[in-house]
């Protein structure tokens, strides 16, 4: 066993005086030893629970065998760190997650893993490290939380909550009804309801291969996710039996089938940072132009919220994940003599998995549209990429061409926004917020919920080397590569500048010449980043474009 390196033979006897320090016995020695990654914490909505998960872990290891061994990984809320200088150090968490847990896992030796994640850059941070690391590896997250109920009995959700706070700038709603979403949108613990980074990033594990069938779908706050854990604990030491390790199940087919069914469930544009990083510590290369040919053959099945009214919770009802792949593998959409977690393939994993609500997973031959959910838009404003949700843009927003309102930062652009400068026709251009120039690469909900919340989401679009949240819909168009920071024509666009989108051409352009980009280009003078102390000072320095994933640099 890999762990006989911590407690077999004469040298490893001060080893095992201190695993004598833990009360463990000689039994529990002798068997392996398995790493159980909890990030429990306490100010995480979707992590308070999570204690729970690890206990149940725990059971499944110790009956089938194995000796559990429980440590930390930090989470970041989104939600709490959104709109503020918290935001700046939600994405950066990923590589912070994936580097400390390689340092624990070598430094123990554990013979295999078990990861409990669930909320935005925990799962992704995770998934780099089981890559990197690739000893037998399975995930078990905490689960989706419940939607909420308003006292009408329409449901909400997070992204209603922050859309909340324009429609009452704006005057659409009382102060009493927006006290009533603020008690009523987040019912339970969980990753937040809707189709969101943490949901999205949570359902492309079990399509990854690395988790559970449910591991994306099962509510928090029910007891069979307790028994999923049990089973994920149980399952690990069959992996470590039969020696399969995450690279042998994050293959380059699996990483298309992720792709595939990310189009097709219209997930978070976070997902394309997250696929290529992950797949780049399994040893894949993910172009993104890979993402519209996927998408162009990829019908779009689901529109959870925010694009639609439903939630994980009725996706979870609906079949989940394994239903909408069933669905796939009708058009031979999916490679499905890949092996997962589970010890089988693909195709024996999903099959007899009904779809069955048609309403609510549409059946392939009547999809939501004929195309994925998630565009890649190139052009002059964006020569290496930018990428929109295109399953939560209206349909007369595809197409659309306006003056530019240019922001050097969030709070400016919320700040126009909030005080009723931007009107219909409008393109909002927040800039210097990318993985350098932020230093970070913030979520932007704050400035599309106001837009959304005024009314405004099918007349104004908004443009960012920043990102979006999961939550946001409407033409909010991210990671524009390069950024701002170094240059990128983004950094060149002047307030009444005509950009023209055009979301079904995969397009995005701004109306001026090559002479006098290039004349602006040679007044541009680079900004030094707005943090330049500790770790974003370090971040900032070694992060790459949002094109390759923002991982970091390697050789230095």
């Amino acid at each position: 066993m890999r762990s006989d390196s911590v407690k077999t033979g004469v040298q490893q006897a001060p080893h095992r005086s201190l695993f004598n320090a833990l009360g463990m016995t000689k039994e529990e020695m002798e068997r392996p030893l398995i790493g159980i990654v909890c990030s429990k914490n306490d100010i995480v909505p979707g992590h308070q629970h999570l204690d729970q998960i690890a206990e149940a872990v725990k059971t499944g290891v110790l009956l089938a065998g194995g000796t559990p061994f429980v440590f930390p990984a930090i989470a970041v809320c989104d939600g709490i760190a959104m709109g503020h200088v918290g935001m700046k150090y939600s994405l950066v968490t990923r590589e912070l997650i994936a580097d400390s847990t390689e340092c624990m896992a070598m430094a123990h030796q554990f013979d295999a893993l078990v990861m409990i994640p669930n909320c935005d850059k925990n799962v992704p941070g995770l998934l780099m490290a089981a890559a990197r690391i690739n000893v037998p590896t399975i995930f078990v997250s905490g689960g989706p939380m419940l939607a909420g109920r308003m006292d009408d009995g329409r449901r909400t959700c997070l992204s209603h909550m922050f859309e909340a706070v324009g429609a009452y700038n704006a005057g659409k709603i009382s102060a009493e009804e927006l006290e009533e979403y603020e008690n009523k949108a987040c019912p339970s613990c969980g990753s937040c309801s809707g189709m969101y980074t943490a949901n999205s990033m949570n359902c492309l594990t079990e399509v990854l291969g690395m988790g559970l069938r449910g591991n994306g779908t099962i509510p928090a706050p029910v007891s069979e996710r307790i028994r999923l854990a049990k089973h994920a604990g149980m399952q690990i030491m069959e992996l470590l039996k039969k020696d399969i390790r995450p690279r042998d199940i994050m293959t380059e087919k699996a990483f298309h089938n992720a792709l595939t069914v990310d189009m097709a469930l219209g997930c978070s544009t976070n997902s394309m940072l997250h696929l290529p990083a992950i797949a780049h510590e399994a040893g894949v290369h993910i172009d993104l132009e890979i993402a519209n040919e996927i998408s162009a053959k990829t019908p779009n099945l689901c529109h959870l919220a925010p694009a639609g009214s439903t939630y994980i919770e009725d996706l979870n009802e609906a079949g989940g994940v394994y239903a909408v792949m069933n669905e796939l593998d009708k058009k031979n959409l999916l490679y499905t003599d890949i092996i997962t977690c589970t010890g089988k393939t693909v195709a024996e994993n999903i099959k007899g998995c009904r779809n069955k609500n048609p309403e609510l997973i549409r059946p392939i031959e009547h999809p939501y549209s004929e195309t994925g959910g998630i565009a890649v838009l190139k052009g002059n404003l964006a020569p290496d990429s930018c990428v929109v949700k295109r399953s939560a843009v209206a349909p007369e927003m595809l197409v659309h061409s306006g003056p530019a309102r240019v922001f050097d930062c969030e709070e400016d652009a919320i700040e126009a926004i909030n005080t009723g400068k931007i009107v219909a026709g409008d393109v909002v251009v927040i800039r210097y917020e990318g993985p350098k120039g932020g230093p970070g690469m913030r979520e932007m909900l704050n400035p599309t919920s106001a837009i959304a919340g005024m009314g405004l989401d099918k007349e104004v679009a908004l443009i960012t080397d920043g990102r979006f949240s999961g939550a946001t819909r409407g033409a909010s168009i991210g990671h524009v590569s390069p950024e701002a920071a170094v240059g990128g024509p983004i950094a060149l666009v002047e307030e009444g500048d005509i950009i023209d989108i055009d979301i079904n051409a995969n397009t995005i352009n701004v109306r001026v010449s090559d002479e006098e980009l290039a004349a602006r280009r040679a007044k541009w003078q680079p900004r030094e980043p707005k943090i330049t102390t500790g770790y974003l000072r370090r971040y900032a320095a070694l992060v790459t474009s949002a094109n390759t994933g923002a991982v970091l640099k390697e050789n230095l």
